[in-house]
């Protein structure tokens, strides 16, 4: 059952109480015992004009331990010496922990609404993507930027919601706090399109490693290094998590994008670790570069990647 969020309001009050020399540590272990919380979880703040108020220093709690608690609260607080209980004494709160004084059957009913309004929040917050594109090609607008559509389409007709967030320069710590900002901000998918490649430049895969340093990595191509402008011995994605979000970073040719798409949508959906994630993905890439050098008659370890539709990053 689904924890609910008592949202600061954690004020729960007794009206027409009396208390004459109680003891308050006894109040609160009564009150705590009955909400099956711990003792040092309860504290009586407050007693005026019949008035009593505890905090309950919790952030959530558990819909059965306030679900009608009303009459075991007063049974149980009359018991203690010094508490007198009349049939004029309520238990009153502004938010959650109202639903202890509420009926029974008023109050499971308006439980169970309130968990599919949560669980639909979740699916909702489960399913917003934010899509980035690297590098100063797609910035000086020398090559078009088609992945963020391809990406976007996508998710979208999987009912996700998705943002471009922006196209981002060849910058590691940049790119890797533009992802910790856009989970901060509650996006559960990120997916960043170029960098990955072997130049001096692409830094990518790197800022995905900042962010999560067990993220997975596996290649698609190697690389001699010190070939060329090969700085780097090959060409890797990324699929890193961060708390309840996953990163996805793809290389950025328009075409690998197109054939990573399905394998994405199936790991977003099942959900493995993020080591097969990405392995299902770099494998199906290798596949697909594999016969496109087979098919243009070449035979080394390597290609050359910028961005979109073009070249690799």
């Amino acid at each position: 059952m689904n924890e609910f969020d008592l949202l600061k309001k954690n004020e729960l009050k007794f009206r027409n109480i009396t208390l004459n020399h109680a003891n308050l540590n006894d109040i609160a272990a009564a009150v705590a015992n009955v909400m099956q919380l711990h003792t040092s979880e309860v504290l009586v703040t407050d007693y005026l004009d019949n008035v009593m108020t505890l905090d309950i220093l919790r952030d959530t709690i558990y819909p059965h331990q306030v679900l009608a608690k009303k009459d075991g609260l007063l049974a149980a607080l009359k018991q203690i010496p010094g508490v007198h209980i009349t049939d004029a004494t309520s238990v009153f709160s502004e938010g959650m922990l109202g639903w202890i004084a509420a009926d029974a059957d008023q109050a499971e009913e308006a439980m169970k609404t309130s968990e599919k309004m949560l669980a639909g929040i979740r699916e909702r917050l489960a399913k917003r993507a934010i899509v980035f594109s690297t590098g100063a090609e797609v910035i000086k607008g020398e090559i078009e930027d088609t992945n963020s559509a391809t990406i976007s389409d996508t998710l979208t007709a999987e009912g996700y919601t998705v943002k471009f967030g922006g196209n981002l320069r060849d910058d590691q710590d940049l790119i890797a706090g533009t992802l910790r900002r856009a989970v901060m901000d509650g996006y559960t998918i990120v997916i960043t399109t170029g960098g990955v490649g072997a130049e001096s430049k692409d830094c990518t895969v790197e800022a995905v490693i900042d962010v999560d340093p067990q993220a997975a990595t596996p290649y698609i191509c190697t690389f001699t290094k010190g070939v060329g402008r090969h700085v780097k011995d090959g060409v890797r994605i990324a699929v890193g998590e961060l708390d309840d979000a996953v990163i996805i970073s793809l290389p950025g040719p328009n075409d690998e994008v197109r054939a990573s798409m399905p394998l994405l949508m199936e790991g977003l959906t099942k959900r493995p670790s993020k080591h097969q994630f990405a392995e299902h993905i770099a494998a199906n890439l290798r596949d697909k570069l594999r016969a496109k050098m087979q098919h243009h008659g070449h035979h080394h370890d390597g290609h050359t990647h910028d961005n979109n539709n073009q070249h690799h990053h």
